[in-house]
């Protein structure tokens, strides 16, 4: 005959066994648990999407925390192997369906993810880091909620740079003082990069991302937005003219910033080192 707690223990506290719970009773259970939400700072404050988007002048967005099922696309080999995973999780995580995750910018996407893993794994995150003076690789633990920083893009004195009405940028271009108009890359953006630069390695083509890049970025010439007038300028923009430009961009992205204090403890090398985003990064082990 089995024996309850109380003839166990003889003070008569309570059998800690559950009552039965009927799928109805479950499902009711599940669907009453709250589905805790926070708002991420958006480093963007919607300042630069066009005002038919949905994150028009907003400075936040609501995403949900993740869930058991969202690990199962984190692990779905299927769309690890596309690539897609964390994209897919991204749209489950996002709570206004009406916000098309490629049209957000790259910056506000990033802020996004982090914010996601710090709620789904918590702000430890532990990853092998190369030092950048011996190259001995060690393992480091970063704490991400204390690295974050938002970046609004405004440290911009050091160059030529104007903000345009419809929320790009204007940049002087310091040898052949021409007026490049610049937009802030999307999520889209970073997929046709990527594209590009598969195709092209495919094909063993010669690799081009830095103008492939600049390409992308680029909306006019002096005001004039042929494409060919485009075209001309990346086949002979100088050197110098080039790495300005990347830099004013740069300069002009709002982001998160993840930097941490690094020690190397093979030969003491100190300074400052962005998070690395590994594989780890989102498969803690």
């Amino acid at each position: 005959m089995a024996r309850n707690n109380s003839d166990r223990t003889g003070n008569g506290t309570p059998d800690p066994t559950p009552s039965p719970l009927t799928p109805e009773a479950l499902q009711e259970k599940l669907f009453s648990f709250p589905k805790p939400t926070e708002l991420v700072d958006l480093p963007s404050k919607g300042r630069y999407y066009p005002e038919d988007h949905p994150l028009h002048n907003k400075e936040t967005i609501e995403i949900r925390y993740m869930t058991a099922k969202d690990e199962d696309i984190l692990t779905s080999k299927s769309l690890l192997k596309k690539g897609v995973a964390l994209d897919r999780l991204l749209k489950n995580v996002i709570v206004d369906k009406s916000i098309e995750l490629d049209t957000i910018l790259v910056g506000d996407k990033n802020a996004i993810l982090i914010a996601t893993r710090i709620s789904g794994y918590g702000e430890e995150y532990v990853t092998n880091v190369a030092c950048p003076s011996c190259g001995e690789t060690s393992r480091v633990e970063f704490d991400l909620e204390e690295s974050r920083n938002v970046y609004e893009g405004n440290d911009i004195e050091e160059y030529d740079i104007s903000l345009t009405s419809s929320g790009t940028f204007n940049v002087r271009l310091p040898l052949t003082d021409v007026v490049v108009e610049v937009r802030l890359m999307s999520g889209a953006d970073e997929k046709r990069l990527t594209s590009r630069i598969q195709s092209k390695k495919k094909h063993r083509l010669p690799e081009t991302f830095l103008t492939d890049q600049l390409s992308m970025m680029i909306v006019s010439v002096n005001g004039n937005p042929d494409n060919s007038l485009k075209k001309l300028l990346l086949d002979g923009m100088p050197a110098k003219d080039a790495r300005y430009l990347r830099k004013a961009y740069e300069k002009v992205v709002p982001t998160v910033d993840l930097t941490h204090q690094f020690q190397c403890q093979n030969c003491n090398h100190e300074g400052e080192m962005g998070v690395p985003f590994t594989t780890d990064f989102f498969w803690p082990k």
